[in-house]
């Protein structure tokens, strides 16, 4: 068997931590602040990358127990396994390699015997050459105009990075209008074509098998709507697939040099990287995206060679494994100070709670401990006028990743210095909150002295909540690459501690059937 099969409430590192929580569960923030080393021991610094984890409810101790966890669960077997293109999806007799997709180092990777290395490059170039035509104005649509629009039409994973990594680098975007459709909602497509010219749009369709419900019933309906005005013959110019089954590409009508390969070992909601990262490519021109993989490499090279305790992907995930596991959270928010990535959150919460939320462990038993927890967000500053409430003063336990830059893109450095005071000030009043006397203080101070005992209850913020700093200095493509990465080998981490398999995701076939005899009934 590939990975290694150990329960993790049976380990030593377990118990020992199951103790010290039970000694230290009431320790307070503030208190350990107290320490002026504080931030810097509980900081890395990475390149442009600075993860400050000093505002959780941990000690030295803390880490150190949870990194004896990952070493008594073999966690570097495993990402050396996941590296070097081991069957880890075992369920789906499948290796895990959408690092190798972003692998710019000469060391061959096999899959069944054969350096997937090279093929890999090809479709690089493919890519480039395609978006560099498509950008350039010289690939022309039926009627000789050149494209001004894109369609990707995709769902899940197929949509979910594409659209979130378009979304988040807008600034870096050409000329193109880049689009998406996924639903099956007939009204969403409709919404999309309804404004869009046959003769100048291009249609990118991205199913692995060409058979998925939702995105082959939207490209048809798509097709019917294009030969409307256009021939058969005309589908070439304006249809490109990215999908291995191409005899379902040839039927549709699409050109078998406008193809581009999906392979096996990618999963679905990490295929961004893949071909399936086209629109991408099209968006934002070929550069940026390879700068986009450029920035994955890094962190995929960080965590595979940076001990436990110093390393960014595998800290946060043993911090959320203490909440999760010790404290019973059950859910975490990601919290961008950046209206650019308002996807993000919807993002992960396919690449987190598709990958880890599993109910049976590797050996096929049921779990009687807590997995894959609970993702949501917003951007800073849209949320503290909207939930924030509950994250400071309500009755649940939600430990938040805060994630900024130091640099605003557009210059607008007023707007930015008070983005940034609230990305700070919000994990300070998690982490600090405000006594009794703070308050009362405040009210004195106010002349609201006679409602000082009637208001003081309502005021008083209990703090010791905990979050993570996550700043880079610039959107950039390439540190937006690298923090995707950072999250999925935060994912890959809970996976193996939970000993649970990370990239299979049985749980969505069922409504699928279902939905299917249904409308065969109909």
């Amino acid at each position: 068997m590939a990975l290694q099969n150990i329960n993790p409430t049976k380990t030593k590192a377990w118990k020992k931590l199951t103790n010290h929580f039970n000694e230290n569960k009431n320790i307070s923030i503030k208190d350990l602040y107290k320490n002026s080393n504080r931030q810097t021991d509980f900081s890395i610094q990475f390149n442009d990358l600075l993860v400050d984890f000093s505002k959780n409810k941990i000690t030295q101790e803390t880490i150190d127990l949870l990194v004896e966890l990952a070493n008594e669960v073999d966690l570097k077997d495993a990402i050396k396994k996941q590296f070097t293109g081991e069957i880890i999806n075992v369920t789906e007799g499948r290796e895990v390699l959408h690092t190798a997709l972003r692998s710019t180092s000469e060391e061959p990777i096999l899959v069944n015997g054969k350096n997937i290395k090279p093929q890999i490059q090809t479709t690089l170039r493919k890519i480039r050459s395609f978006s560099n035509k498509v950008i350039s104005g010289k690939w022309k649509g039926y009627t000789g105009k050149s494209i001004t629009d894109v369609v990707n039409i995709g769902i899940g994973g197929s949509d979910l990075g594409p659209d979130m990594v378009v979304e988040s680098l807008q600034y870096y975007k050409n000329q193109l209008n880049t689009h998406f459709v996924s639903n099956i909602d007939g009204d969403h497509v409709s919404e999309i074509i309804k404004n869009l010219n046959p003769e100048t749009t291009l249609f990118v369709i991205v199913s692995k098998t060409f058979t998925t419900q939702e995105t082959i019933t939207n490209a048809e309906t798509i097709k019917n709507w294009f030969l409307k005005s256009a021939t058969i013959f005309d589908i070439p110019k304006h249809f490109v697939a990215v999908s291995t089954n191409l005899e379902a590409v040839d039927s549709f009508g699409i050109d078998k040099a406008n193809v581009f390969p999906m392979w096996n070992w990618v999963g679905g909601r990490f295929s961004l990287w893949s071909a399936v990262g086209l629109s991408i490519s099209l968006s934002v021109g070929f550069d940026n995206y390879k700068a986009l993989l450029e920035g994955a490499e890094e962190m995929d090279n960080h965590f595979r060679n940076t001990d436990f305790n110093q390393n960014i992907p595998v800290i946060l995930a043993l911090l959320s494994i203490w909440y999760n596991n010790f404290y019973g959270a059950e859910t975490e928010a990601v919290l961008p100070y950046s209206q650019y990535l308002k996807k993000l959150p919807d993002y992960l919460q396919q690449a987190i709670m598709e990958s880890n939320g599993k109910g049976v462990d590797r050996n096929g038993d049921k779990i009687d401990y807590q997995t894959g927890t609970i993702v949501w967000g917003s951007t800073g500053t849209n949320m503290q006028h909207a939930f924030m409430q509950l994250v400071h003063q309500g009755t649940k336990l939600i430990p938040a990743d805060f994630i900024g830059y130091k640099e605003s893109l557009y210059g607008l450095t007023d707007h930015h210095k008070k983005l940034m005071a609230n990305y700070y000030a919000q994990m300070d009043a998690l982490a600090f909150g405000k006594t009794k006397e703070e308050v009362h203080l405040e009210l004195k101070f106010s002349g609201d002295e006679a409602k000082i005992n009637q208001l003081l209850p309502f005021k008083v913020f209990e703090g010791n909540r905990p979050s993570n700093a996550i700043l880079f200095d610039k959107l950039t493509p390439k540190s937006l690459g690298k923090l995707i990465a950072l999250y999925e080998h935060k994912i890959y981490t809970q996976g193996i501690l939970w000993n649970i398999y990370s990239y299979d995701q049985f749980g969505v076939e069922l409504g699928k059937e279902l939905a299917k005899k249904l409308l065969n009934k109909q």
